[in-house]
């Protein structure tokens, strides 16, 4: 299948490691039409990346968000489509979000010097850029520092979810992050719903089948299908499972140009152009309705 659509891209306004422009100007380059530029908890680099995109006609920037939520003993992130990034409410929700993650992220970076991994704060720090700080600038730090060999390595042995350092954020349910991004007159999606080999730490949503019923009834609108490394097998169970529930079957790279060996990038996987056509469809209703 013609690649064409890539809906989850991270830049360097969170924990990716291009700017908006030079990930804009590589979605074009790889021949890509339509894009979301989906940063965790932060908008700042949307107003680049549209500007950027005016260069190539050929290339639309749908303004998204990927929000981070916690359920027991797992997470599941949601992202967020046509995004009203200007909404002053909006912003005032993300900021206290970001004030959460920079204060895990720092709390990390004191448990691994407890353990002997001495980590510069202020490293990750300018690694974040300005954006929002979250776990693979530290991972980052430790590469930089000689501690492991990649980013990954950092989740699998220090900071995923069972590891020695890894330190809880203010929580943020599932629902709540689907009607946050409702109220904005964004469009909820599920992302990476399953297993995914090239990130490390990533399992899969516990009882899948309820938790989409439950985030249907909040007001998702879609699910991620075409992800990552998914295997047919797995995108052809999550494409039954969006039919089954009327989600938008959706997907990307979740390209963060992290310097792991294996990490999909924009032009390898993604959702077919009618994907887009359908939220397309699905945003001016919920438009109308409101």
């Amino acid at each position: 299948m013609l690649i064409e659509v890539d809906l989850h891209l991270h830049t360097t306004f969170s924990d990716g490691r291009l700017t908006p422009t030079k990930l804009v100007e590589l979605c074009a380059d790889r021949g890509l039409r339509v894009i979301s530029i989906s940063d965790h908890d932060s908008t700042e680099g949307l107003a680049e990346a549209l500007e950027a995109a005016g260069r190539f006609p050929q290339l639309t920037v749908i303004p998204g968000i990927e929000l981070s939520t916690d359920v027991p003993g797992s997470e599941i992130h949601v992202l967020g489509y046509f995004v009203d990034y200007e909404s002053p409410v909006f912003q005032n929700t993300l900021t206290r979000f970001r004030e959460g993650r920079q204060e895990r992220a720092r709390k990390m970076v004191e448990k691994l010097g407890d353990m002997g991994v001495n980590v510069s704060w202020e490293r990750v720090q300018e690694l974040s850029g300005g954006g929002a700080i979250g776990r693979p600038h530290v991972a980052q730090a430790m590469v930089e520092a000689g501690y492991i060999e990649f980013p990954r390595d950092a989740f699998d042995k220090y900071i995923g979810r069972n590891g020695p350092a890894y330190v809880e954020r203010v929580k943020l349910t599932p629902a709540d992050a689907v009607r946050v991004l409702a109220d904005n007159g964004a469009l909820p999606v599920m992302a990476h719903p399953t297993y995914s080999e090239s990130k490390s730490g990533r399992d899969e949503a516990g009882s899948l089948t309820d938790t989409l019923q439950e985030l249907k009834e909040a007001g998702l609108v879609g699910m991620e299908v075409y992800y990552g490394d998914y295997t047919p097998e797995q995108v052809d169970r999550l494409a039954g499972l969006a039919a089954d529930f009327g989600l938008v079957p959706c997907g990307g790279s979740d390209y963060h140009a992290s310097g792991n060996p294996d990490e999909p990038e924009p032009g390898t996987v993604g959702p077919p152009m009618e994907t887009v056509e359908a939220l397309k469809y699905r945003w001016k209703q919920s438009a109308a309705i409101s």
